[in-house]
């Protein structure tokens, strides 16, 4: 005779994982809404306008060099990072950050690792024209991009205009990213009702995530991301100041922005600094209670998880992946 397993202790956890959201107020745990996303003068992007900035995105014309476009540190074959604990600018220099992914980009409201950028359209930018990355000068990259007579054709028709801007260039790149949308992982399908779209492994590990685990103290929400910025204990105290540097605040040396983790299995390595190079890694780090660097928050505790709680917070952590097929556009001549 087989046996039988009852889910109805993890059922509780899962309506306990719920409820203690608004005992520790964060926000619920749920799919993004596109009624909730934030959109450039409130208004929708079209077709069209994703399919410019996609075209962008994968152009070598928005580098000094014409040897990387947005897509070398964002490949989406890599979980839209690179793959690297730090990546290379386009004169071969080492970065000094991890490549952050950029799912669902369209419900944040700060930008980059520091949050110097306030916008989806200035993040899209900014890349292009640091002297460390792209190293474009804007005023080369509308030259550029005006010279080409595809080009102007497509922003005349997205946006009727005859000479291409630096803010029509951002809209656009900002409009594919904000397309990049993961909202149908077998969580979503757990909250809509489809109780064996998560395995009991992942469903206890939303509980811990929820409770035990402390994670959703950060990582909360419909994108897993309270949009703020911690220190967690190691890197950053010497040299990189993290969020410091755009505050002036000392308190925040070493505080770089939580990221969302929804696709988090896909974007490997982890961290600020890409130091970190599994998820199951990420939370024995976080068990240990970090490793006591200067300015740690002081959310940052031991945990005491066992080995079981453990594999099963990364097994939630995987339920929030779904693939997603991007396809290369052809780039005008």
């Amino acid at each position: 005779m087989k046996r039988k397993t009852t889910l109805a202790p993890i059922a509780a956890a899962i309506v306990f994982s719920f409820s203690v959201s608004t005992v520790y107020g964060f926000e619920p745990l749920v799919t993004p809404s596109v009624d909730d996303m934030v959109l450039y003068d409130d208004e929708e992007n079209t077709q069209a306008e994703i399919d410019l900035g996609k075209t962008l995105f994968f152009d070598n014309r928005l580098s000094s060099n014409h040897k990387q476009n947005c897509a070398t540190c964002h490949d989406p074959e890599k979980g839209f990072s690179d793959g690297m604990a730090t990546g290379f600018g386009t004169e071969g220099n080492k970065l000094e950050r991890n490549s952050p992914q950029l799912y669902n980009l369209g419900w944040s409201s700060i930008f980059m690792w520091d949050g110097r950028e306030p916008t989806l359209e200035s993040q899209a930018l900014g890349p292009i024209q640091a002297a460390g990355e792209m190293n474009l000068p804007i005023p080369e990259l509308l030259t550029r991009l005006n010279a080409v007579e595809g080009y102007r054709k497509l922003f005349k028709d997205v946006y009727e205009i005859d000479e291409i801007t630096a803010d029509a260039v951002g809209r656009a790149i900002a409009a594919f990213e904000r397309s990049i949308i993961v909202d149908n992982t077998p969580f979503d399908q757990f909250l809509a009702g489809d109780k064996s779209a998560m395995s009991e492994s992942a469903q206890r590990g939303l509980a811990v995530f929820s409770g035990k685990g402390n994670c959703a103290q950060c990582h909360d929400g419909a994108n897993f991301t309270d949009d703020s910025f911690h220190n967690l204990g190691f890197g950053g105290d010497n040299h990189d100041k993290g969020r410091a540097a755009i505050t002036g605040d000392v308190s925040q040396t070493g505080a770089f922005k939580t990221p969302g983790l929804r696709n988090i299995e896909f974007s490997a390595p982890y961290m600020h600094d890409g130091s970190i190079a599994t998820l199951e890694s990420v939370v024995d780090y976080y068990n240990r209670g970090g490793s006591g660097g200067e300015h740690t928050s002081d959310i940052i505790k031991p945990l005491q998880l066992t080995q079981v709680e453990q594999q099963d917070l990364v097994a939630f952590l995987k339920s929030l992946s779904q693939d997603i097929t991007i396809t290369v556009p052809k780039i005008p001549n």
